[in-house]
This record gives C-alpha cells, structure tokens and sequence, in this order.
C-alpha cells in the first residue's frame, strides 16, 4: 500500500505524516481493493481561520474515491476527510 503524501509551499513534520497515516490505514482496512492514495496538504490564507485544506484521494481496483475538507487544523481537515470517505466506501460496498 504506498500513501503519498504532498504539501504544498511547507514541509509536513513527522507527528503529522504519522496521523494522516494512520487515518488512511483505517480507511483501507475498510475496503481491500484500494491500491494507493495521494493527499494533498494545502494552506488557503494564511492569516484567515479554517484555511488548512485537505484532498485524500484513494484509488481502488473497482473506482476512485475523493473529498476535500477545510478546517482550522490539518488534523481535523484530514479528519472530515477521512469521515466522508468512510461513507463513500461504506456506501459502495453496499451495493
């Protein structure tokens, strides 16, 4: 499984790499036939609130999944993300 993790104009410390690792492992063990992700990690304005975005998108062998969150922190923003790609991967599994 290779998790691609890529942000853009910073760097990304270990603690945060690691949470978003872990987050994207849950996700995973959810459905088998996902193959990789890319995150992005991006900062909308600086000096605003809820301005740290995140895109996860997961590639599986039966279709792609995809969600995009802002929120004040990339923890949180990775959070909802990974909420809404529960959903999406729950709701395909049903069918």
């Amino acid at each position: 499984m290779n998790i691609q993790i890529q942000a853009v104009r910073f760097s990304v410390d270990k603690q945060l790499k690691d949470f978003i690792n872990k987050k994207v492992e849950k996700l995973i063990s959810i459905d088998d036939s996902i193959l990789n992700a890319d995150v992005y990690l991006k900062v909308d304005k600086p000096e605003s609130h809820n301005n740290k975005i995140v895109e996860i998108k997961l590639h599986s062998s039966l279709g792609e999944y995809f969600a995009k969150k802002q929120a004040n922190s990339f923890e949180e923003s990775t959070d909802l993300a990974s909420q809404a790609l529960r959903k999406q991967i729950l709701k395909h599994k049903e069918k």
